[in-house]
């Protein structure tokens, strides 16, 4: 995992902000709306895009079977308090694919925290070191920050609640930065687009469903919902439309993919505030790429993320 620790930077909290936001469309990373996008304050489960993305390029690079990868909620879930959003208890098992389930589709922290707990003893094991698992994988995510260029992000936990004297935070606009990074991994975009999901507890079946409402939608991949005090009612969504298909001068057919990226933070309608967002994106990413999609101002008009890894 090609990252580095990001940097801290003393947060105000913005249990009183305004809404923040950001409408990108992620293949040109054009910026089609934005207001207070890099603004630091708390995310609160949007947190858990950066959780999955790490957990899945851990078990990528290690050749593990998200399937068949058994992991245990651990002791420490008991320091949450009762924030498990599907009746999780300490020393339950499930596999690792059920606990990104868990997580993304149901916000639920203890299963952010057992990925954490079980993908960060890993990593310390390959390195021969010692320490707390949980905090190795959030120094992961703190790296994972560095390398997709969040800059105004610093993760405390896995999970996004607001624990720690100094908690996390993000912005709008490195929120979509994740998003983008997160939706070119299979097994993260046919997750958050599932409306519901049989997962086994211990063995036994339960069905739960997504928290966002939006899925099911037509286009609507995800991504994550998230709610503390703090943040505020947050919501990342990602749309796909049909390709653009237009003939080159040489006659040849050009082919450009469409993919908007849209992060709402403390809207107390984020639901239909997106669906607003979205559709007055799309009008602009279409007028401007009908006039040719010139970008005058690259540092101002495009959203910076890393390219794919091919």
């Amino acid at each position: 995992m090609r990252y580095a620790i990001a940097s801290l930077i003393f947060l105000t909290s913005s249990l009183f902000a305004q809404e923040s936001h950001i409408v990108v469309e992620a293949y040109s990373g054009k910026v089609l709306s934005a207001s207070g996008a890099t603004n630091k304050r708390s995310v609160a489960s949007l947190t858990k895009i950066a959780t999955a993305i790490v957990a899945v390029d851990w078990a990528t690079a290690t050749v593990t079977d998200l399937g068949t990868t058994t992991i245990t909620i651990p002791e420490s879930a008991n320091l949450l308090g009762q924030s498990t959003a599907i009746g999780l208890k300490v020393g339950d098992t499930m596999t690792l694919r059920d606990a990104l389930y868990a997580s993304l589709l149901r916000s639920d922290n203890y299963a952010a925290l057992a990925i954490a707990n079980h993908v960060g003893a890993d990593i310390l094991r390959r390195r021969g070191q010692i320490g707390d698992p949980v905090q190795a994988f959030v120094d992961e995510m703190n790296k994972l920050a560095k390398f997709v260029l969040a800059k105004s992000t610093r993760f405390t936990n896995p999970h996004g609640l607001d624990l720690e004297s100094k908690p996390g935070y993000s912005t709008a606009a490195d929120v979509a930065r994740f998003s983008i990074h997160a939706m070119r991994r299979n097994p993260i975009t046919f997750i958050t687009r599932q409306p519901s999901r049989e997962v086994k507890i211990n063995g036994i079946a339960k069905t739960i469903t997504n928290t966002n409402e939006l899925v099911g939608e037509t286009g609507i991949l995800g991504i994550k919902t998230g709610t503390t005090q703090n943040a505020g009612p947050c919501l990342s969504t990602c749309m796909d439309r049909d390709p653009v298909v237009r003939i080159k001068p040489d006659g040849n057919k050009g082919v450009t993919p469409r993919r908007l990226i849209v992060v709402v933070l403390n809207s107390p309608d984020r639901f239909n505030r997106t669906r607003k967002l979205m559709r007055d994106g799309w009008a602009h990413y279409d007028a401007w790429l009908a006039a040719g999609a010139i970008v005058e101002n690259p540092k101002h008009e495009l959203l910076a993320t890393p390219p794919p890894v091919k």
